[in-house]
């Protein structure tokens, strides 16, 4: 089986005021020879968007806030020959080096990769509280509703693009990881996770632990998206049952 083009994978990467890191995520995508990088600007005040047009990227701008919002704006009018969407966080948090085994993964037929950063000491130091309670309760609820047990939420993710496509994404949040593991899921997608190194974000604040404020609206947010899906899920399956 032939490796997979680089040229059929699209980077996304949404930022808010992350000057500090984002040249140096670019530049390790392009190391690794991406070199199709999407920045998804989610209303900086600083030189991040400027910073990564001049390192190569190209820059598209969401003023809705939204962790889902960003990422849904990225996915618009890509070029027909992208086949793989890989999702980044652009605080340099995340260890890319891992990328050539997430390429193996769906070169074997696998539809969605997802980056497990419970899976090692340093990555789970690295967690904050907030962070390790809310991907455990999460990951429980999934695994009660659905029957699957994930191990982590994260945000470095590789999915194919028509698996992407037939999910039909809704959530514009902070709910975007949840519903595309629940969906991917009720979809019948392979899907695996891979251990990958974490560490300390290495600049902008989290927009999601940074504060109790914001990890509790993201906690709101993510536990009614699974609610959602699970009552949706409970409808279709009434709907069914009735046809009998």
């Amino acid at each position: 089986m032939s490796p997979i083009s680089l040229d059929t994978v699209l980077v996304i990467i949404p930022i808010l005021n992350e000057e500090v890191s984002i040249v140096s995520v670019i530049q390790a995508f392009q190391a690794l020879g991406l070199r199709h990088i999407v920045v998804v600007d989610n209303g900086s005040s600083d030189r991040g968007p400027d910073l990564a047009a001049q390192a190569g990227a190209k820059v598209r701008y969401e003023r809705r806030r939204g962790y889902g919002m960003a990422c849904w704006h990225g996915l618009q009018a890509m070029p027909a020959s992208v086949q793989w969407v890989l999702f980044c966080d652009g605080d340099g948090s995340d260890d890319l080096g891992a990328i050539p085994a997430f390429l193996a993964l769906a070169q074997q037929g696998v539809d969605l990769v997802l980056g497990d950063r419970t899976a090692t000491p340093a990555g789970r130091a690295a967690l904050t509280p907030a962070q390790r309670f809310g991907n455990r309760l999460a990951t429980t609820l999934i695994w009660l509703g659905w029957g699957h047990r994930y191990r982590d939420l994260g945000p470095l993710r590789l999915i194919r693009r028509s698996a992407l496509e037939q999910i039909q994404m809704r959530d514009r949040g902070f709910g975007w990881t949840v519903e595309m593991q629940v969906r991917a899921v009720e979809c019948g997608f392979t899907w695996r996770e891979l251990p990958v190194a974490y560490r300390p974000r290495q600049g902008g604040k989290s927009k999601i632990s940074g504060t109790l404020r914001g990890s509790f609206q993201a906690g709101v947010i993510i536990l009614g998206t699974l609610g959602w899906l699970y009552g949706r899920r409970l409808r279709q399956g009434m709907q069914a049952w009735q046809l009998f």
